[in-house]
């Protein structure tokens, strides 16, 4: 029931504390899961203090529990266990504090820890986060290489040495984090994205050595998982050895099955570069002498050609030919000329034939006046009058005694 408060009318701290306790009373006991994060076991007192804090939001609760019960737990309880208890909310008044009365308290066991593991791997899948359509392609040669990793670990020196090793001019940028326990998988989150914000580090290798299922349970944190799959940056997963499978081999970009094998996939091997490019220098050698081969035979062959051994060849045959062409032009135009010869000599004739000049061959002449007129007429001519008579062979120069007209 609703307290009922006014500006006026206030309630109490008392009043608002009690009503709180009464409204988690009447919650009742439930089951938690968790995440044990804290154990305090202090002398002389009959209770243990524990701290569960929820696996994927950063969330925790404080719980307590009769050093009975936890004493006679199968196993001992340590931190990062994972557990499911069954207790009852409790509000403490005085202190205004909440936590949780632990009556039962249950190991998560392997086989149910696996199938909760297969449980969240399938949420996820379902999701996206592990679509082969996401993964990125490694660079070929990092400008510097992102590892997570545990402070002076065999993992750091596996990967850095190997890598080294293969490529001596390669760099990195180390961000430790634990690598086990109920901190590992905030830590590994907050590494992963400060590389992520680094702008000269091309890929990111998180890398711890093996280990047992609890051991490798913070690499398969949800958290973990969507914050990997929310990276621009490539990431390769190194954790474990071959059989180890956490959900941040499904996720990364690239699976190595170990430290060692994620520095060979990282960079390459500077021998076998070398060795490639020495072959790739061989092959363009032999392939550019082979070409020069082709051509060369190629040439030789139109070079042995008739024409181009005995040039003069071609010329000859075509200047026969001129000589030919030559010859019948000549017989062409002269017959030609021949032709144009006859009809010239016949015009010739004919207007001979026809020429005044031949007329006056045959006796007869021409006569003209003074002024070079032809005279037909006797009624032209004046007695004493100067006359030409042109003859066949000149002229004639007289003068007109008398004129006379002809009756006929």
């Amino acid at each position: 029931m609703a307290l009922e408060t006014s500006l006026e009318k206030p309630a109490p701290v008392r009043a608002i504390a009690n009503a709180i306790s009464g409204w988690i009373d009447r919650l009742g006991p439930v089951w938690v899961e968790g995440q044990v994060t804290q154990v305090s076991r202090r002398p002389g007192l009959a209770t243990v203090f524990l701290t569960l804090r929820d696996s994927v939001a950063d969330i925790s609760v404080p719980v307590t529990c009769s050093r009975v019960l936890f004493d006679g737990l199968a196993a001992p309880l340590q931190e990062g266990a994972s557990v499911v208890i069954n207790a009852r909310p409790s509000y403490y008044a005085n202190r205004g504090t909440l936590s949780l009365q632990a009556r039962e308290i249950r190991m998560v066991g392997l086989g149910e820890l696996l199938a909760r593991l297969e449980q969240r791997r399938q949420l996820l899948a379902a999701e996206g986060l592990f679509a082969q359509e996401r993964k990125r392609a490694l660079p070929t040669l990092p400008r510097r290489v992102g590892l997570v990793t545990a402070p002076k670990s065999a993992a750091e020196r596996d990967v850095v040495e190997n890598a080294t090793r293969r490529w001596p001019a390669v760099a990195f940028e180390v961000a430790y984090a634990a690598m086990q326990g109920h901190r590992s998988a905030a830590e590994v989150i907050e590494a992963v994205r400060r590389l992520d914000a680094h702008p000269e580090v091309d890929v990111i290798v998180v890398a711890r050595g093996g280990g047992s299922v609890e051991d490798l349970l913070p690499f398969s944190d949800e958290g973990l998982v969507r914050a990997v799959s929310a990276v621009r940056t490539p990431v390769v997963s190194a954790i474990g050895h071959e059989p180890d499978s956490p959900l941040l081999d499904l996720v990364a970009d690239v699976r190595a099955s170990t430290p060692t094998d994620a520095a060979k996939r990282v960079v390459p091997d500077m021998a076998q570069e070398r060795g490639r490019v020495a072959e790739a220098r061989t092959r363009v050698r032999q392939a550019v002498l082979a070409r020069l081969d082709r051509e060369q035979a190629h040439l030789d062959a139109i070079r042995s050609r008739p024409v181009l051994a005995e040039p003069t060849t071609l010329l000859d045959a075509r200047a026969d030919e001129l000589d030919d062409w030559r010859a019948r032009i000549r017989r062409q135009l002269e017959w030609g000329l021949d032709r144009a010869a006859d009809d010239v000599h016949h015009h010739r004739a004919r207007v001979q034939a026809l020429s005044p000049l031949a007329t006056l061959q045959r006796g007869y002449s021409v006569l003209q006046d003074a002024e070079g007129h032809v005279v037909t007429s006797v009624s032209g001519v004046v007695p004493g009058a100067a006359l030409t008579v042109r003859v066949a062979d000149g002229r004639i120069h007289t003068e007109a005694r008398a004129t006379e007209e002809s009756h006929d």
